[in-house]
């Protein structure tokens, strides 16, 4: 369910802003979008777990609130965000 130490840090090296950087709004949106897709392949197969599923939801919005900080600071590091991860809006 959780992503993999390498798979993390290759999403580190791919959207971080300069070498070293791990906590820039895009390295994270990029990490919770990867947990919340593993975990929406999870419920494929498990649908009544609801603990889970709250989980879930708290990531989502998680996310969503970064995105919304990332939008109000520079509209374009947004867009190209949200198109590089394969987002809506």
């Amino acid at each position: 369910m959780s992503i993999t130490a390498a798979r993390k840090a290759q999403l580190i090296k791919e959207y971080a802003n300069e070498p070293g950087d791990t906590g820039s709004p895009e390295v994270q949106v990029a990490i919770l979008s990867e947990r919340i897709s593993n975990l929406t392949e999870h419920f494929k197969d498990h649908k009544k777990d609801n603990h889970s599923r709250r989980g879930l939801l708290k990531m989502v919005s998680q996310r969503r609130r970064l995105l919304d900080y990332v939008r109000g600071k520079d509209e374009a590091r947004y867009k190209s965000l949200i198109e590089r991860l394969g987002l809506r809006r």
